[in-house]
């Protein structure tokens, strides 16, 4: 019975570089994939696009409200009469819910293995709500390392806005200007003990 993986890691743990490499042993075994990403980001337009500039074309862009499934069964018929073996999954926390549960329908129903890359918590340590989905219901669930600029492993997303920690905002802001930035948005993880390192700076009082 096909699975659905969860492989879950900081920003810069190489997630859509894990995909990309996927990808690529499944096309040099002539088995057929779909890659998905939701269209909430930005990044790359229909590209998933790695750190050290491995692109990979996008097949579904995953709008809000959509049936996530029936796109991805619509696209699988452009596959030259191919059998669909596995769909992957960017960014896969930016999904909701239902489309997760979607995704678990796919691969529990159609036999088609859906492998899911994300992040598990946004900047303020709070669970995006698809990635939550996806700890509830994946069959398998799997971290992939990063390090922290101290070397320890890092363990927290955090967001700076024009070259400053923020610890409070919208969930999501992926554009420079976004956020109320005047200039660039952008992510950095970190280990515990750097964190909360971090968070004292900023003025931001932990209960403890």
């Amino acid at each position: 019975m096909a699975k659905l993986h969860f492989k879950y890691g900081a920003m810069n743990s190489g997630k859509s570089d894990t995909l990309i490499k996927t990808a690529y042993n499944y096309d040099e075994r002539g088995l057929a994939t779909i890659t998905v990403k939701p269209a909430l980001d930005t990044k790359g337009e229909d590209w998933v696009v790695a750190r050290g500039g491995a692109k990979r074309r996008v097949d579904v862009l995953a709008t809000p409200g959509e049936d996530l499934r029936r796109h991805i069964l619509d696209a699988a018929d452009a596959l030259d009469r191919r059998p669909l073996h596995a769909v992957l999954v960017d960014e896969s926390q930016f999904l909701e819910p239902a489309q997760i549960d979607q995704l678990l329908r796919l691969a529990k129903a159609e036999s088609i293995s859906v492998i899911c890359y994300g992040l598990r918590t946004d900047f303020r340590t709070a669970a995006f709500p698809g990635a939550q989905r996806l700890l509830e219901l994946a069959d398998n669930v799997e971290k992939l390392p990063t390090m922290c600029r101290c070397g320890s492993q890092a363990e927290f997303n955090t967001r700076t806005v024009d070259g400053r920690f923020v610890f409070e905002g919208e969930q999501v802001a992926i554009d420079e200007g976004a956020d109320g930035a005047t200039g660039a948005v952008t992510y950095v993880s970190l280990c515990g003990p750097c964190f909360m390192e971090e968070q004292e700076r900023a003025g931001v009082h932990v209960l403890g």
